[in-house]
């Protein structure tokens, strides 16, 4: 686990933050740079061989639930450490890109009770079971997910491109009322034609939030 930013008992804010597949946690830390709060404390934990899965988050959840479970025992664990050192729950927000948003968002919908809110750049939730039905070309020839997580306050960023090679938008739309129907302020941005990038809107978004 690596830090930037403020040092977490003087932070006005915490930020867990979750690199994608084939980064690490340096790389997703330099977003602190980018958004330019010197208050602002950030955690960054990395995945055994920068990636947090093998396979598409898509995958059935009898191959993704060990990694997801590890997952977020790291993310747990994060904001363990920011609240040992004395930063209140619910100033801290969780945020990704890719392989990583999809992390945070789902942490926060299992965990984030009191968490001020989660980021998913470019990501969805992994959901928690296999649901009924065969593959499905909206979700990129896989089958559908249950999303059945306990009662969640606290807001919510999702964005996607409309084409995205890795993130359905079908999934990011399913993950919006999913997280909607738990109880969070869920906002949602599609950007157009084809991409997987965290955007300046992204950031601007995520800058306003934490500047609350």
């Amino acid at each position: 686990m690596k830090r930037a930013g403020a040092p977490a008992g003087r932070a006005s804010a915490g930020l867990v933050l979750l690199h994608g597949r084939g980064a690490g946690a340096e790389d997703i830390l330099s977003l602190l740079d980018v958004l330019g709060l010197p208050d602002v404390a950030g955690l960054a934990p990395e995945a055994l061989g920068r990636s947090w899965w093998p396979t598409s988050f898509l995958a059935p959840s009898a191959e993704m639930e060990p990694h997801v479970a590890r997952g977020i025992k790291a993310v747990r664990d994060a904001v363990a450490a920011f609240e040992a050192e004395g930063l209140a729950r619910d100033r801290i927000w969780l945020a990704g890109f890719s392989q990583g948003a999809c992390l945070a968002l789902e942490a926060f919908a299992r965990e984030g009770a009191g968490l001020a809110g989660a980021f998913g750049f470019s990501g969805a939730l992994v959901g928690t079971a296999d649901a009924e039905g065969g593959p499905q070309p909206g979700l990129y020839g896989h089958g559908p997910k249950r999303f059945d997580y306990p009662a969640a306050s606290g807001k919510v960023w999702l964005s996607v491109h409309q084409r995205d090679p890795h993130i359905p938008l079908q999934r990011v739309e399913e993950s919006a009322e999913a997280l909607r129907r738990a109880g969070a302020e869920v906002g949602m941005q599609v950007y157009p034609g084809a991409g997987h990038a965290v955007m300046r809107e992204d950031l601007a978004a995520l800058r306003s939030a934490l500047n609350r």
